[in-house]
């Protein structure tokens, strides 16, 4: 819940300040480079949730978004609209706002 400390944040406003922090930083390094610390990010969100405190999993968790994030700015994805697309009007497996897909496939 955000606090008068930590606003809430868009999806939309924070891959623009990803974008404004790292592009360029992003661009040079590539798709390729930047999936790598992405997965770098997840292998120490999974040893997080295994043995970390909350608060380690939640720094871990704005790590990955931050990457995904950063591979989205490179590549030129609008998170907003790729998300709405996908999951805007329910699930893409069963088309509800509360999943009804049997546990054994996706989602």
């Amino acid at each position: 819940m955000p606090s008068a400390e930590t606003p809430a944040v868009t999806l939309a406003e924070f891959q623009e300040l990803i974008r404004r922090m790292y592009l360029e930083k992003d661009v040079a390094r590539g798709i390729e480079g930047t999936f790598m610390w992405l997965m770098e990010e997840v292998g120490e969100l999974a040893a997080a949730l295994r043995k970390g405190s909350p608060e380690e999993q939640a720094l871990e968790f704005a790590d990955v978004l931050a990457w995904l994030t950063t591979i989205a700015n490179v590549a030129g994805v609008d998170l907003t609209r790729a998300v709405m697309e996908k999951y805007g009007r329910g699930c893409p497996g069963c088309g509800r706002f509360v999943c009804v897909c049997p546990d054994a496939g996706k989602p």
